[in-house]
Order: C-alpha cells, then sequence, then structure tokens
C-alpha cells in the first residue's frame, strides 16, 4: 500500500495590509494545532519517506512545528502554492518513488483532492479544516487517480 498524506497548514495570522499572503506566519494557535499534528502522525505510525510543502511560510512553519516525525527529505515544492486538485495528482505522481508523501499546503485544493482521489468527486466536499490531516492509500501498483484511494484517516485538532 502506498500513501498520501495531506496536511493543511495550521491557522496563520490574518495578513497585514500590503503583505504577500506567501509571507504570512502561524499564529500561536496554529503552532499549538501543528504540533498536535506532529504528536497524532508519530502516535500513528505515520513517518513519511518525503515531505513537500509550498512556498508559504505558514507552510514551512507548520512542518517545522510538527517536531520530528522521522521525515529527513523535506523539499519546498512552489507548484503547490495555490495548485488545482490536477497539479497535486501530478506532483504526486512525480514523487511515486516515495512509499509515504506527505504534501503540506493550502485549500481549498487540498480537500478538494482528497474528495477526489477518494470519491472521484470535488464539488459536494469541504471540510479540511486547518492542521487538519487526511491519509489515503493506494494498491501499490495503483495510479493516482480520481476515485483511486481508500481514505484510511481523517484527523483534525
Amino acid at each position: 500500500m502506498r500513501e498520501l498524506i495531506l496536511l493543511r497548514h495550521a491557522h496563520a495570522e490574518s495578513p497585514a495590509p500590503g503583505q504577500d499572503d506567501r509571507a504570512r506566519a502561524l499564529s500561536s494557535t496554529g503552532l499549538a494545532e501543528a504540533k498536535a499534528a506532529g504528536d497524532w502522525l508519530r502516535e500513528h505510525g505515520l513517518t513519511p519517506d518525503r515531505a513537500l510543502y509550498s512556498p508559504a511560510a505558514r507552510t514551512r512553519q507548520t512542518l517545522e512545528a510538527l517536531g520530528d516525525v522521522g521525515c529527513t527529505d523535506l523539499r519546498e515544492e512552489a507548484a503547490i502554492y495555490d495548485a488545482s486538485p490536477g497539479t497535486l495528482i501530478a506532483l504526486a505522481d512525480a514523487h511515486g518513488d516515495a512509499r509515504r508523501l506527505l504534501l503540506v499546503g493550502h485549500n481549498p485544493g487540498l480537500e478538494q483532492l482528497a474528495a477526489l482521489l477518494h470519491s472521484g468527486q470535488t464539488s459536494d466536499y469541504r471540510g479540511m479544516p486547518p492542521a487538519g490531516v487526511a491519509v489515503l492509500g493506494f494498491a501499490p501498483d495503483a495510479a493516482i487517480e480520481p476515485g483511486a484511494a481508500q481514505l484510511s484517516r481523517f484527523w483534525w485538532p
């Protein structure tokens, strides 16, 4: 079984006037949420082989605040920021050598991706809260495509 772990960034500070959205930092609530997400990942033995995160400060800080989840292959991936589900699928496919891949990103792309991979639809699904985690499992040789995944776990702080 291959797994794709989707982690939405934790709560961020509201943007300051004129601030670039990518520069928004986590709030104190967000830091606590990300730590709790890391605790949950460790508790369930969900050690990623590789973690990809968007270039936004809040995704990098979410990943850092997880603490040690046993992953040393951390890569910033520009395509995650403001990505569509199709872009995220292509990115996951490009990292098919990782048995367990963690994507740290943003809504609506992550929640749409979870719904699309699980049910084959995106329009009726919403609900990936900040620091929410969705774990999707695929058969070893299955393509990452709509409806091909089993949603094995879903958690949020």
